[in-house]
């Protein structure tokens, strides 16, 4: 399966300066997968748009399609790593609404937390009848269950988006990551955010 990574406009990630068609050094697969033994990729175009601000959170990321070799890692569909890699071709990063990242970071949420009257919240958010700052804020604390970090981001994210703030994006995809358990892999994590971008 072709796998994806994100860059600066100039071609960087952290210590590494990319050129197109070029392996980089094979590294060692050893230590987690933000360590210097990965370099690290996304499954999908879309989940790289929407969890950059949990990861690099690289400032108008460029995208390109790569080659992963070597040794492979992954995080339950969240991002992925390799041992040797090369970018095979520049492709075109899905443009995201903020309206979209909040509806991924709620529809994540959604999946572990089970507190009535947040899910209410949400349930209004998503359908478009009540996305008010003044309710976000309000459930933002709601959940009481081992979900409350989840629910807590995307309430939050729901709550800085309607105040115009630049954290909405990444509350959202702390949503995300916060919900992930062991269970879950890349196609649910995709599915949830194929529907995220449905939001309106």
């Amino acid at each position: 399966m072709t796998k994806y990574k994100l860059t600066t406009q100039d071609l960087r990630t952290r210590n590494t300066q990319w050129v197109i068609g070029e392996y980089q050094p094979e590294l060692s697969g050893e230590g987690g997968l933000c360590g210097p033994g990965w370099y690290h990729y996304y499954r999908h175009p879309l989940l790289a748009a929407l969890l950059n601000p949990i990861h690099a959170n690289i400032d108008n990321p460029r995208c390109f399609e790569i080659e992963a070799l070597g040794k492979h890692k992954d995080d339950n569909g969240l991002k992925g790593g390799c041992t040797k890699m090369r970018l095979v071709r520049e492709i075109e990063l899905p443009t995201v609404t903020t309206i979209q990242r909040v509806a991924f970071g709620i529809l994540c949420a959604k999946q572990v937390c089970k507190d009535r009257a947040w899910n209410e919240w949400a349930d209004n958010w998503l359908s478009g009848k009540d996305r008010s700052a003044d309710a976000a804020h309000a459930v933002a604390d709601a959940a009481a269950d081992a979900a409350a970090d989840a629910a807590a981001y995307a309430a939050r994210a729901a709550h800085a988006a309607d105040a115009a703030h630049a954290a909405y994006a990444a509350y959202a995809a702390d949503a995300a990551h916060a919900a992930h358990a062991a269970t879950w892999n890349f196609k649910k994590l995709l599915t949830i955010a194929k529907k995220a971008m449905e939001i309106k």
